[in-house]
């Protein structure tokens, strides 16, 4: 069984993929617990092939550590708000860019040649012309995350052809799903917790996003990890399916039974460095033998679902 290193592995999509990964592969996780949540992987604790290592990739000693005996990187570690970052550059920077390039450091310092990365498919695009967007598009991001994410990958691809280490950019799509607690339809269903007859949206409505369901993104992501490539590639990883925001917000209503007035806030953009329409070319994923399980519609509703589970209808 190969050795893998999943950082931030007790996040969102990072302990959905340890779940995964355990059926075939001894696991370690480096999380500092931020963002994540150790109710995401308390079920492996005990295991014999699993190891929790609590810290931060910008921690030297806590990467050197976590390193030891590893073949495989999953680089899933990060800021995950383009609104902090906005808010908050250098702190931003300092995680997203600077924590990334410690762990690229010790990557080549410990001779691990496979790294797989959660990149973004819609921040570090920016607002093309191009639709469906594909991976040899040039980058534009308007927000620092997205920045952050496309300087990474420069540097992911100069390690490359210095170093020898293979790496696969995952330009992941918006990706809902048990476990997330950020995002517009944890927003929505928030909101509605607090107010279940009136939902305010930030924007007008038309704001249009390619999702994936969690599942389907861990499904794309094993399959990839078995096909690294020499050098780097970078890879749209979505369903192929977008959503209006509109459409999004009658869901959760509609999943709540609720009889809610949708309220827009009437801007083109939700926030500052949101991306109006992102829709990614997954010509490329479809063409390594993926397809999508989970229609996208009902994703939304499998995760409303969840978020009542977790946290009770709104009254």
């Amino acid at each position: 069984m190969a050795n893998v290193l999943v950082t931030g592995g007790a996040g969102f999509i990072g302990s959905h993929l340890v779940d995964r990964l355990l059926a075939n592969h001894s696991v370690t996780v480096l999380d500092n617990l931020s963002g994540g949540s150790l109710e995401n992987i308390k079920s492996h604790l005990d295991r014999p092939d699993f190891v929790f290592i609590e810290g931060s990739i910008t921690d030297q000693e806590a990467l050197e550590d976590a390193l030891k005996g590893i073949e495989t990187v999953f680089h899933f570690a990060a800021q995950p708000d383009v609104r902090l970052s906005v808010e908050r550059p250098l702190w931003d920077f300092n995680i997203n860019v600077v924590g990334s390039m410690q762990l690229l450091e010790g990557i080549r310092e410990s001779g691990v040649k496979r790294l797989l990365f959660a990149s973004s498919g819609g921040t570090v695009y920016g607002e093309t012309k191009v639709f469906p967007t594909p991976e040899a598009t040039a980058f534009r991001p308007i927000s620092n995350y997205g920045a952050a994410k496309g300087a990474f990958e420069m540097y992911l691809n100069s390690y490359s052809e210095l170093y020898g280490i293979n790496a696969i950019s995952l330009r992941l799509g918006n990706i809902i799903g048990p476990r997330s607690t950020h995002g517009v339809i944890y927003d929505f269903f928030m909101k509605l917790r607090h107010n279940s007859s009136e939902l305010e949206v930030l924007g007008d409505g038309t704001q249009v996003k390619a999702y994936m369901y969690v599942a389907d993104t861990v499904d794309a992501i094993v399959m990839l990890s078995d096909k690294v490539p020499a050098g780097h590639l970078p890879i749209n990883v979505s369903s192929g399916e977008r959503l209006k925001v509109s459409r999004i917000a009658e869901l959760v209503i509609g999943e709540l039974g609720l009889d809610a007035t949708i309220r827009y806030t009437g801007t083109e953009r939700g926030w500052a460095g949101d991306v109006v329409v992102t829709d990614i070319d997954i010509s490329l994923l479809k063409s390594m033998g993926w397809e999508s399980k989970t229609p996208l519609e009902d994703g939304v509703r499998k995760y409303v679902r969840w978020l009542v589970n977790e946290f009770g209808m709104p009254s």
